[in-house]
């Protein structure tokens, strides 16, 4: 591997500038875990790393602040803290356990919320470097190549799946995003962060070249109940096959409003409206949880080898529901 420059900026301000005046060639780099791999896969070839991490304390972006009503985490919060976070567990039990199940305890180590967001696709051809749409080709090879953990929903042209379990978890408690770029800052609901590859198939966010995500806020729910289940192809390092995250604002027993998001199956994280609309006002029993676990799934297009994830999201989504009702929860005040 060649060498790298590292630089260590005084502010969020300078790390942009430094990012802008890089000539496309300069990195932004908080855990750096993804971005080392890729730099040894030759994905991407910076020559300077701006080092976000110098600025955790000055910036707030390593801090997690629970107000009454909100939320904030810094976009350098390392999963493990945020798993860890008794405020987040207790108050966002959905983010604290979808932090606290990525990756492997080393990564949650070092991975921070931002990168987990904004990590790119592990498509396996993407990742070897076929010329895919990724990588600036015509083709996505996933179509009628090797497609078992591809996209189910969303696909096309490409038919990535976005990696992140924390991704999820943040667009069903609607989380904004605070963006900070050349054009000074901004904030994106966490629903419209992420896009699909017939809006830009290069491109997996709305972030702008040389962009930080520098942190994320959460209102306060009252009655909020959450969760978030996952499953896998093993145990040891890897992504969600599928997923769901659950949120439902309670009122007594009834849900007042429901959000339901789906990892695994789609580029982005996959909002299920038609579930939401079926649970709201209603009382969760096993005959509703079963009908919203078809709706789950109700116009999957899935490609040649990845059928089974229909039933696999089905049963996910009824199982998941049907335990977050019945598990004791308090519901947030």
């Amino acid at each position: 591997m060649r060498p790298l420059a590292n630089v260590n900026p005084d502010s969020l301000a300078d790390a942009v500038e430094r990012l802008d005046s890089g000539g496309g060639r300069a990195a932004a780099v908080g855990g750096g875990r993804d971005l080392l791999g890729m730099i040894k896969d030759d994905l991407v070839s910076p020559d300077v790393l701006v080092n976000l991490r110098t600025l955790g304390a000055s910036e707030g972006l390593d801090t997690i602040v629970a107000g009454p009503t909100e939320l904030r985490v810094g976009g350098l919060v390392t999963l493990a803290r945020l798993g860890a976070h008794p405020e987040v567990a207790s108050r966002y039990r959905v983010l604290a356990e979808a932090a606290g199940s990525a990756a492997t305890p080393q990564i949650r180590n070092v991975g921070t919320l931002a990168g987990n967001l904004c990590q790119r696709p592990w498509c396996w051809y993407y990742r070897q470097k076929f010329p895919c749409y990724k990588h600036g080709g015509n083709r996505c090879f996933s179509r009628t190549g090797e497609n078992q953990f591809n996209a189910i929903f969303g696909g096309g042209p490409s038919y990535i799946v976005h990696p992140s379990d924390t991704a999820p978890a943040l667009v069903a408690l609607e989380a904004r995003f605070r963006l900070i770029g050349p054009g000074g800052e901004r904030v994106v609901p966490a629903g419209e962060f992420f896009t699909l590859p017939r809006v830009g198939v290069e491109r997996e966010n709305v972030l702008e070249p040389n962009e930080i995500l520098a942190g994320v806020t959460m209102p306060a729910a009252a009655g909020l109940r959450s969760t978030y289940a996952k499953v896998l192809d093993r145990e040891a390092w890897t992504h969600a096959v599928v997923s769901v995250a659950l949120a439902l604002r309670m009122e007594g027993d009834h849900i007042r409003r429901a959000d339901v998001v789906l990892g695994g199956v789609a580029p982005i994280p996959w909002r299920v409206a038609a579930v939401e609309e079926l649970l709201a006002g209603q009382p969760v029993t096993a005959a509703l949880a079963a009908e919203a676990g078809r709706l789950a799934v109700d116009g999957a297009r899935p490609l040649s080898k990845n059928r089974y994830k229909i039933p696999l999201v089905e049963n996910l989504v009824r199982r998941t529901l049907l335990s977050l009702a019945g598990s004791g929860q308090e519901p947030a005040p």
